[in-house]
């Protein structure tokens, strides 16, 4: 392996590759205003304005729709932690400080469109919403938490990695656009689904800048990026993991195939995978081959685990029919 790049020397070369980026991303991110997509005329006020509190029975939402809206929005509060990841691991100057900024905004009315949606229509419990949202705000969220310093380069300090946050948010923002868009599907809400789909088309817009710098940095880089590329892979958690209830209404959204493991692999891991080659390279020198066979290896093990989970999931869904089915006279 060559000298290793520093995090100032990888940013000072990627960064006519931001910039080209970021000015394809304006020029292709649509205007668009949260006001525009919430059904004002279903409002009414709660009790401390003299109106009635929420009840259960005025949500149109499915147990399902309100498990994903909730996860979806918790996802979007957490806004501040994130922009804290990418800002300490980008600069904050020329086009990559342009980028934060301008990623920060256009996250920031993903949050404000669903919240508004969701106590206009009385869709959630807005005070559990707001319990939920004080909790896993002030808990944060850090990609990098579930990363061992045994998977990190000795060079490289966990918190202080580029190549680390660019692979992350390259799968993370896929993932998002994924889960939105599924959730969309099961709101039963045509307002809903068309607010859902917008925002999963910035996440998308989002994901190619984030994904096209990782392709840079593996052409700049290529030990060092597919190092981070499989240490995330391996070790990639949702953002949402810090919200109450997370695991109860994943197990839900799973389920019901808004967001599974079969989901993760084909339609977010792969597909990314492919695009940068990462199979068909050959500009890797020993270590990186080494890097790129372990994470062949976990792939061909993450399937095993796909097939598990779809076959236990099969055999709960069988057994629930079973008992469904009217017994014969």
């Amino acid at each position: 392996m060559g000298r290793q790049l520093t995090q100032l020397e990888l940013l000072r070369e990627l960064e006519p590759v931001a910039e080209q980026n970021l000015n394809r991303h304006l020029s292709l991110a649509k205007e668009w205003h949260p006001h525009d997509y919430v059904p004002w005329d279903e409002g009414r006020n709660f009790a401390a304005m003299g109106g009635i509190d929420w009840a259960p029975e005025q949500s149109q939402l499915s147990d399902v729709a309100k498990a994903a809206m909730i996860t979806n929005l918790l996802t979007e509060d957490n806004l501040p932690s994130y922009h804290r990841v990418i800002a300490q691991h980008f600069s904050q100057d020329g086009a990559w400080g342009t980028w934060v900024g301008r990623w920060t905004a256009e996250e920031n009315r993903h949050g404000i469109v669903m919240r508004d949606y969701l106590v206009v229509t009385r869709g959630v419990d807005p005070v559990e919403l707001e319990q939920a949202r004080m909790l896993s705000m002030t808990r944060g969220f850090d990609p990098m938490s579930a990363v061992s310093l045994a998977d990190i380069h000795p060079d490289d300090v966990p918190g202080e990695s580029f190549l680390h946050a660019v692979a992350y948010v390259t799968f993370q923002e896929l993932a998002t656009r994924l889960s939105h868009r599924n959730t969309g599907a099961v709101c039963n809400d045509p307002v809903a689904d068309r607010m859902l789909q917008r925002i999963a088309a910035d996440e998308n817009l989002h994901m190619i800048f984030y994904r096209n710098m990782c392709e840079a940095a593996l052409n700049l880089a290529p030990d060092q990026a597919i190092q981070a590329i499989a240490v995330m892979v391996m070790n990639f958690q949702m953002p949402g993991t810090e919200n109450p209830n997370f695991r109860r209404y994943g197990a839900l959204m799973a389920k019901h195939g808004i967001y599974d493991l079969r989901q993760h692999l084909e339609s977010v891991v792969m597909p990314v995978l492919r695009t940068w080659k990462i199979f068909e390279r050959n500009d890797f020198t020993a270590p990186g081959e080494q890097t790129r066979e372990q994470l062949a290896e976990y792939l061909e093990s993450f399937e095993k685990d796909v097939l598990r989970f779809e076959e236990r999931r099969d055999r709960i869904a069988a057994r629930l029919a079973g008992k469904r089915e009217p017994q014969s006279v």
